[in-house]
């Protein structure tokens, strides 16, 4: 399963040969890494494709970014979603950052490698990013409340894409308590990731957008 990258072909039949080439390497990539340094756990790594790769571009199913967009990953670990959103959109810039430095490290191994452009990688918390970005996205970081305080202010007020500016994450499990938690300043949109990718894997798993 490690190097099957048929689920992502399966659902996004137009990627061209250098995206094809760089996904396929993805999984021999973060298999040496994380042999080295764990950014994924053991158990999860043989499912990389299905649980962090395609996992992360139900992203890019919910929403196709618009070239020229700023797009922040806060909290990226070991690069997911941004790694692989980035090989899906080539012309949108993409800043992963996370507090800690080890993790970075794998993802500027991976910007290397997998020679990205478009992608820039720090080692910053989210109250040391200076910048302004159409989305902030989130996978699995922290509870709403906690979420949306870090994220909003790194959101900016020019509108380029298809729905205006905000937060994007993935998150599993029951999101009631915490979408009722931010509810009387905050307008939480759900939409399962089974709507876009048939694996068992994806039940109960969501993409949240939050408006800015």
């Amino acid at each position: 399963m490690l190097s099957d990258i048929s689920n992502i072909q399966k659902y996004f039949p137009d990627l061209t040969s250098d995206q094809l080439e760089k996904f396929n390497k993805l999984g021999p990539f973060y298999k040496e890494k994380n042999e080295q340094i764990n950014v994924i756990s053991r158990k999860d790594i043989t499912a990389l494709y299905i649980h962090h790769v395609l996992h992360s571009l139900s992203i890019a199913k919910f929403i196709t970014f618009t070239p020229g967009s700023m797009i922040l990953d806060l909290g990226t670990g070991g690069g997911f979603p941004g790694i692989p959103l980035a090989i899906m959109f080539p012309e949108v810039n993409f800043l992963l950052i996370d507090g800690k430095r080890k993790k970075i490290s794998v993802v500027n191994d991976a910007i290397d490698f997998f020679d990205l452009k478009n992608v820039k990688a720090l080692h910053k918390r989210s109250e040391e990013v200076k910048y302004k970005f159409d989305f902030v996205l989130a996978r699995a970081v922290t509870r709403l409340d906690k979420l949306i305080p870090l994220c909003l202010p790194l959101v900016s007020n020019n509108h380029i894409n298809v729905i205006p500016n905000g937060i994007i994450g993935l998150k599993g499990g029951d999101l009631t308590e915490e979408i009722k938690e931010v509810s009387q300043w905050h307008q939480v949109e759900t939409t399962p990731v089974n709507k876009f990718f048939e694996e068992p894997y994806f039940e109960e798993k969501y993409v949240f957008y939050i408006q800015a």
